[in-house]
């Protein structure tokens, strides 16, 4: 049992750690996080990749070992209980008890044996009459094989070990990037780098994304298509946290991006690019009063109200917030009254998106206010979904072990070994009958169960 919660510990400890430090993240941001003692630190240790350790692996197996061992330990003596074929009752230990129901009846021993062992017999599995130098008793019991209930739990547990043990062998995490209406059929580990054969072919038909107001992502959303041998089998649309699953694999939505345009979509830009004047919406955040003005790339406006001055610097086709794409933008420089130049992003698509900066003035462009974003629908566009896919085959073990441990809990405690006697005394001109049990669990209830049953066997004993 000692060693039983140092490992307990270690693991729980070792899994905050595991929890903490981010799992399978690129080298450069580990450097960053730590520092490069610690990066080579944690590196040897495998910090980093800490549910596949060796170490942690062995944690697991030292633990399942050590629920093995005390299980077997133990079991032999509940064994002999639970599958007895003739199981021992000591009368004088039912005799010595203090609980008991006391009751009479006007008729003799074989008489109430009659009445008496069907209805035991009904009520438990098990009955046995004996005869003792006072008359006869009458043993029942019910539910040995309840004392298998902490076992269960015993095997539940190392279900859930296994399980865990499996998955971290032989499981992987992967990620795959998929452009519109191609279709791959492996992946690449995301430990290792190598590349993983899928067995079958996975296309993304259809590729879309929705944006709050303030120009963050909303919504991801792809139409994939599993293909085998030439032929599509499964269809799905995932999102976030809906993933696709297929013959154990888990194909979750994690990014997108936008493809590089073609050549014909180069020159195509060249022939559609935005005229150099544009016009700008400048909103005070204090006064609520917005004000348009038509602005040239490289000179610089007055913005109203003091606000400062103001000074569109590039036009970018695919401009990028947080990692991730969202079209075409404007870039400016701010310079507020009395304080230091800052850039400002000025998305198409996104009228909106300034207001994430809470300045004193809100800027956009004007004569985009009215257009929606659809992506992976404009000319000469189109979009890849980033999946991250995921194989565990200690899945349906866990599972397993889930469902035997609720059993083994409801067993263990919701339900015990009872052991009843029915001690039947013969006197002068009436019989004596105490009425006794025992259980290995819930004592208070048996006592209730034992005076229940003292009211029925009085029923019987007084039945013409």
């Amino acid at each position: 049992m000692k060693l039983t919660v140092v490992l307990l510990l270690s693991i729980a400890l070792t899994s905050i750690i595991g929890t903490v430090i981010p799992q399978n993240e690129n080298p450069e941001a580990y450097l960053r996080a730590y520092g490069e003692y610690l990066y080579r630190l944690f590196d040897v240790l495998d910090i980093f990749n800490m549910y596949h350790s060796w170490w942690f692996q062995l944690l697991l197996v030292l633990l399942t070992m050590n629920i093995v061992v005390c299980s077997i330990d133990r079991l032999s003596a509940t064994w002999k209980i639970v599958f007895a074929k003739n199981p021992s009752f000591n009368l004088s230990r039912f005799r010595k008890l203090t609980q008991k129901e006391e009751i009479n009846a006007s008729y003799p021993p074989n008489e109430l044996k009659k009445r008496y062992e069907p209805f035991i017999s009904k009520q438990f599995g098990y009955t046995r009459v004996e005869e003792t130098e006072k008359g006869l008793c009458i043993f029942a019991e019910k539910w040995r094989w309840t004392r298998l209930g902490v076992y269960t739990v015993h095997l539940s547990v190392i279900l859930l070990l296994l399980g865990g043990l499996i998955g971290s062998i032989f499981g992987f995490q992967g990620y795959v990037n998929i452009p519109e209406g191609e279709k791959v059929d492996s992946i690449r580990a995301r430990d290792t780098g190598k590349i993983r054969y899928l067995g079958f072919e996975i296309k993304c038909e259809d590729f879309n994304v929705s944006f709050y107001d303030n120009g963050a992502p909303k919504e991801y959303r792809s139409s994939l298509t599993i293909i085998e041998k030439g032929h599509p089998v499964y269809k799905k649309d995932i999102i976030v946290n809906d993933p696709l699953r297929y013959k154990g694999y888990s194909f979750f939505q994690s990014s997108y991006g936008k493809m590089a345009p073609n050549t014909a979509s180069k020159k195509k830009e060249v022939a559609n690019k935005p005229s150099d004047e544009i016009t700008l919406n400048f909103a005070g955040s204090q006064s609520g009063k917005s004000y348009r003005i038509k602005a040239v790339i490289g000179k610089p406006v007055d913005i109203p109200e003091g606000l400062g001055k103001f000074v569109v610097v590039e036009y970018r086709k695919t401009a990028e917030f947080a990692g991730q794409n969202i079209g075409d933008a404007y870039v400016g420089i701010l310079t507020p009254s009395g304080e230091k130049p800052v850039e400002v992003l000025l998305p198409l698509h996104f009228p909106n998106f300034d207001r994430m900066r809470k300045g004193a003035v809100v800027i956009s462009v004007a004569d985009q206010t009215a257009k929606k974003f659809n992506p992976g629908k404009q000319t000469g566009e189109r979009y890849y979904t980033g999946l991250q896919v995921t194989k565990d085959p200690g899945v349906l073990v866990v599972y397993t072990g889930f469902i035997v441990i609720i059993i083994g809990c409801f067993i263990t405690f919701f339900m015990s070994h009872q052991r009843v006697c029915i001690d039947i005394i013969k006197g002068k001109t009436k019989s004596k009958i105490i009425v006794t049990g025992t259980a290995n669990k819930n004592k208070m209830g048996m006592q209730q169960k034992v005076k229940k049953l003292s009211d029925q066997l009085a029923n019987l004993s007084h039945r013409s």
